[in-house]
């Protein structure tokens, strides 16, 4: 699953290294809107089994994503794999995701922040800000995942169909936070596998200031209700310890 927005610079190269790679993955393209030749060079490139879905608006990354996963899942595939087309993540990687995900894992991340992994080409303060958006969502959420922002990703199919995802909320950055947050919240297993990570080097990055404040909202408000939900658990055990506690007179 390729999201696409204004790709015509990187969309044929990273179409041609998944066939590299992946020579027996099928490709689906969601395009939202390009108004540069994407739609054109990703029709010459794609192959008969892959596919581009081309729409009218700019919906938001996790809304590509979605419409993607309902694709992949009412076609009856065994695993979805989300990738940028920017090159910023190496197809290189994939058959080893692919593996860890076919021995049963559910969620399988390409990681950036963990032994091995390693990122290239971000100034300081964006690479800052990144890590200290994943250390936040670590506390904040509870989660043993050291980059749960991360767009790398392997699904297994029937770990989705197990989620609501109709009940999705985040559409941008805070989409990958979600969808590990639920994931971990279902009991999932989750395994991160280091990545090199490279900025794009053609293109303009899709990230912004409103995308990066909506995924610090959703990610406090989720803490926020778990720590409440937390609390009446507790409260509620206590009251129940205490009814079923013998009369003392």
């Amino acid at each position: 699953m390729v999201p696409t927005h204004n790709e015509a610079t990187n969309i044929e190269e990273i179409l041609a290294r998944l066939r590299e790679h992946v020579p027996e993955a099928d490709v689906l393209v969601i395009d939202d809107a390009s108004t540069d030749a994407t739609r054109t060079l990703a029709r010459a490139a794609l192959r008969p089994n892959d596919r581009i879905v081309e729409r009218t608006t700019k919906s938001g990354l996790g809304n590509a994503y979605l419409h993607a996963f309902r694709i992949g899942l009412d076609e009856g595939y065994d695993l979805l794999v989300q990738i940028d087309a920017d090159m910023s993540h190496d197809p290189i990687a994939l058959p080893t995701m692919l593996a860890v995900a076919q021995h049963g894992v559910a969620v399988v991340i390409g990681s950036r922040y963990i032994p091995g992994g390693s990122v290239i080409g971000w100034p300081r303060r964006r690479l800052w800000l990144s890590r200290w958006a994943n250390r936040y969502t670590a506390i904040a959420l509870g989660l043993a995942i050291n980059d749960a922002t991360a767009g790398y990703r392997v699904y297994r199919a029937d770990a989705l169909r197990s989620l609501d995802l109709a009940g999705i909320q985040a559409s941008g950055y805070g989409f990958q936070i979600e969808m590990t947050y639920r994931a971990v919240r279902s009991g999932m297993s989750v395994v991160e596998i280091p990545i090199t990570f490279r900025d794009r080097v053609a293109g303009e990055s899709k990230m912004s200031r409103r995308i990066v404040v909506e995924a610090f909202k959703l990610v406090t408000w989720w803490g926020v209700n778990d720590l409440v939900t937390l609390r009446r658990r507790r409260r509620a055990y206590r009251t129940l310890d205490q009814a079923t506690q013998p009369d003392s007179q």
